[in-house]
Order: structure tokens, then C-alpha cells, then sequence
């Protein structure tokens, strides 16, 4: 049996360092290598679906630098009484008829019947909401619904609270900031008609589970973010704990002078309103 031939003997290294020198010169690429590799993010939920759009209405808003002015002529409404009217522009509301369909038919035959033609935008809250449609005398700036209305038994009707005051734009029924005086409220016909726009620039959950959203803002947002630029009427703090006082107090006063917080300071209305028609219920349809 021929013998095997000795096996060689493996080089001594001369120097150790140079290996380990080596290794760790690898194994730091290998961790920078690592390091850059891209780091999977936790999945973020998108903007929650609206519903399909099936009316379409307008509004125009403009400003009356005369309203203010006591030597004003006296006017039946407040379109008579600004003949220097300055338009700030036009807003196109879509309107959720499909998720309530009372809330919408009140606010489409509103616009359609210029019923909220001459309205105030009688309150703005910085970063939140404005606010319309508040009724009585004409000639203050306030409305008077059209008596074809339908009874809202929506606003009893917990499913009609599902969509929230998620984003810029929406457009909601006003219950908890409803600012109707209690003697129209408690009449037996009494129609609740109106309504805020949120301006953003973030959610306005405080709205939630409170007020109606019925809609939604596809044109004009541009026009929504003039109306919140007007600066309205803050109480300095000691006038805030004067009123906190009288309330607490029982004092009646209290209330009516809360309800001058957050008027703005220039007059803002509705010059026109009106119905768009829609060819065909849309989540986005095609504006003219």
C-alpha cells in the first residue's frame, strides 16, 4: 500500500495583529453596511373614505365695510344696506345625501330659495370653524328659513354622527355651536339651519359626535382661509373672569355678553347661494 505524502505544514503569520487588524476592519464594514439598509416605517392609516357626493351648492361670501357704521342707512336686509360690497369669492359645498338625506334636503332648498342670501357669518374661531346661517331680523344680518322645510329627526339619530370633523373644509350642521336664541328654538316649527365650515389646518375632533357633517368643501378653500384670516373680538382675561363671576353667579348677563366673543371685527355674508346639478353621484366629480 503506497504511504501518503506528508502534509505540508500551514505558514506560521508572522503577525497577528494583521488579522485581527483585518477582521475588525471587516466586520465594521459589514455593520456600516448594515446600518444603512432602509429601516421599514410602521404603516400609517390614510384619510378615512367620504362618502359619494350627490348635490352640489354654491355660496358667495363678501365683505360690507359700511355695515359697522352708525350713519348707515337703514335697510330691510343686509344686502339692501351695503352698496359697497366687496366680493371675497365663491365656495362649492358637495352634500353627503346618501348618509343624511334630511340634513341635505334642508340646506339644498335653503341655497336654492337664496333664503340664506344677506346671512352673517356671525362667528369665527381661530383654527377651528366659522359659522352662518344664525336666524331672526333680516335687517341684523340674520335668516328666516323657507316654511317647506322637513322635520330633521336626524339630529336625534345617533348614525347620523358617524363622520367626523376630520380635515379643513368640512362642512357640519351646527347643534352644539348652535347659536339661535332660545325663544326661536322652542318654537313648534322651528328649523335648526345653521351650519359651520372648519378651517383647519387640522382636525376639529371637539365637533365630533355634537354637530352633523353633511358635506364638504370641493372648491374655494381658498376663500375658506380668508374668512378665518379676519381677526374677531377677544375679551381681555380680566373681562373673562368678570364674566366667569356673573355666570357662576347666575347672572343672565353673562351669556348675551359671551355671545359677542369671536364676532369678527369686518362683516362677512353670504351675497348669493344657490343649487349646482350633478349628472351623476361622484366621490369626485368634475366641477364646472
Amino acid at each position: 500500500m503506497a504511504s501518503l505524502p506528508p502534509l505540508l505544514p500551514l505558514p506560521s503569520n508572522p503577525n497577528p495583529k494583521t488579522i485581527r487588524r483585518r477582521s475588525l476592519l471587516l466586520s465594521s464594514t459589514a455593520a456600516a453596511a448594515t446600518a444603512t439598509l432602509p429601516i421599514p416605517l410602521p404603516a400609517v392609516a390614510g384619510d378615512p373614505p367620504s362618502p359619494a357626493i350627490t348635490d352640489r351648492v354654491f355660496m358667495d361670501f363678501s365683505l360690507c365695510p359700511s355695515f359697522l357704521r352708525p350713519d348707515r342707512p337703514l335697510a330691510p336686509d343686509l344686502l339692501s344696506a351695503c352698496p359697497d360690497s366687496q366680493p371675497l369669492g365663491r365656495i362649492i359645498f358637495g352634500l353627503y345625501g346618501k348618509v343624511v338625506p334630511k340634513t341635505v334636503a334642508n340646506f339644498k332648498a335653503m341655497c336654492a330659495t337664496s333664503s340664506y342670501r344677506g346671512a352673517l357669518v356671525h362667528k369665527i374661531l381661530e383654527g377651528e370653524f366659522f359659522a352662518a346661517g344664525r336666524q331672526g331680523r333680516r335687517e341684523k344680518g340674520e335668516i328666516r328659513p323657507p316654511p317647506n322645510l322637513v322635520k330633521n329627526s336626524e339630529t336625534v339619530d345617533s348614525q347620523s354622527f358617524q363622520l367626523k370633523h376630520w380635515k379643513p373644509g368640512t362642512l357640519s350642521l351646527c347643534l352644539s355651536e348652535n347659536d339661535d336664541d332660545d325663544e326661536i328654538r322652542l318654537d313648534p316649527e322651528y328649523h335648526n339651519v345653521e351650519f359651520l365650515v372648519t378651517t383647519g389646518p387640522g382636525p376639529c375632533p371637539r365637533l365630533d359626535d355634537q354637530n352633523i357633517v353633511f358635506g364638504t368643501v370641493l372648491e374655494g378653500l381658498d376663500v375658506v382661509g380668508s374668512i378665518a384670516a379676519i381677526p374677531t373680538y377677544k375679551p381681555s382675561e380680566r373681562i373673562r373672569q368678570f364674566n366667569d363671576f356673573a355666570e357662576f353667579l347666575g347672572d343672565e348677563r353673562a351669556v348675551n355678553a359671551r355671545a359677542l366673543w369671536n364676532r369678527p371685527l369686518k362683516t362677512v355674508y353670504v351675497s348669493d347661494c344657490g343649487e349646482l346639478k350633478v349628472a351623476k353621484p361622484s366621490l369626485s366629480p368634475s366641477l364646472p
